[in-house]
């Protein structure tokens, strides 16, 4: 590509020479993208930026704050940023209007973004729901309505990266049944364990697994990510998430996990 306008958020970012920095974009016309540009892009906001160079590390250049109505459009073309769409000059300010655990939050969705995501894979589906999701997250929510926010994204992504979570079979396509305890492995499914239902916490417990009851299970698959089911399913989508990174720790997840302890 040869300054080819771009507009997409900022989802990391890593020193890079003096006055520069190496960027992870996470663009609406290409996915993610890598690029150096000048330091001082905040996260959080969309950036309209210009990108040149044929290889995986492209050059950013006149990274602005894009307007509303850029990224609030259907698809951007080469033409989307015109010398009289006036951008705003970058801001200072990280984190825009996301205070508070809200700002934990949003940095876990970028860092599971940046570091699952393919480069230059084109996920526009994926790139609307994460602005609804930043919209959100400007919002004051409860501890279950941001916990929410993010399992319900985490699910598009799941959808993105091709992972489908049955959840009214096993692993060899016999119906879950409502006494019966199981085992999740995300390559697999879900696996039937020969232990009652009372012994299916000590199971989980002392091996590190992650097992649930049927009946948990059926009423997931019946209500989908609600209040109710919201333990359910932060439990299944940590061991993917977790599977998928291959068990390397999340950065922003131990940052929470400070903040809390420091409460």
């Amino acid at each position: 590509m040869r300054n080819e306008a771009l507009v997409g958020y900022l989802l990391h970012q890593r020193p890079y020479q003096e006055k520069r920095a190496l960027y992870y974009l996470f663009s609406q016309q290409h996915g993610v993208i890598h690029g150096v540009g000048k330091k001082g892009a905040p996260l959080f906001m969309p950036l309209q930026l210009f990108a040149t160079g044929k290889r995986d590390l492209k050059t950013f250049s006149q990274i602005n704050i894009a307007s509303q109505d850029t990224t609030q459009a259907d698809s951007v073309h080469k033409d989307s940023v015109q010398k009289d769409s006036k951008p705003a000059v970058l801001e200072a300010v990280p984190y825009a209007n996301i205070s508070g655990q809200h700002q934990y939050a949003a940095l876990y969705i970028n860092e599971i973004l940046w570091r699952l995501l393919p480069t230059e894979d084109p996920m526009p589906v994926l790139w609307q729901h994460y602005q609804i999701s930043l919209q959100q997250l400007k919002q004051p929510l409860s501890n279950s309505e941001l916990r929410l926010c993010l399992r319900q994204f985490e699910q598009y992504l799941f959808t993105e990266l091709g992972f489908t979570l049955t959840l009214t079979h096993d692993n060899v396509e016999d119906p879950i049944e409502y006494d019966c305890t199981y085992r999740f492995l995300p390559d697999i499914g879900l696996l039937p364990v020969l232990v009652h239902n009372e012994e299916s916490e000590h199971l989980a417990s002392e091996s590190g697994q992650t097992v649930f009851k049927g009946a948990d299970i059926i009423e997931m698959a019946r209500l989908g990510i609600t209040e109710q089911t919201l333990s359910h399913w932060s439990k299944l989508h940590r061991h993917l998430i977790d599977h998928l990174l291959d068990y390397q720790p999340l950065q922003s997840r131990l940052l929470w996990q400070q903040q809390q302890r420091y409460q």
